[in-house]
């Protein structure tokens, strides 16, 4: 399905975003504006994912 496989990459990528923002906090030296970048990269994919599951219940 693949609506089914659009929310699986999303996911994906959502984890990937999580991950390079807890190395990037865990660096000091990461500029506020890549930090910045990450979250609002990682929330637009949340807000997809939350969309995508919103038309298609059946997903969850």
């Amino acid at each position: 399905m693949a609506i089914q496989a659009h929310l699986v990459e999303l996911e994906r990528k959502h984890k990937v975003l999580e991950t390079e923002l807890h190395d990037a906090l865990a660096h000091p030296s990461t500029d506020d504006a890549c930090i910045a970048d990450l979250k609002r990269r990682k929330l637009m994919v949340r807000d997809q994912i939350a969309k995508l599951k919103q038309t298609a219940p059946s997903l969850h």
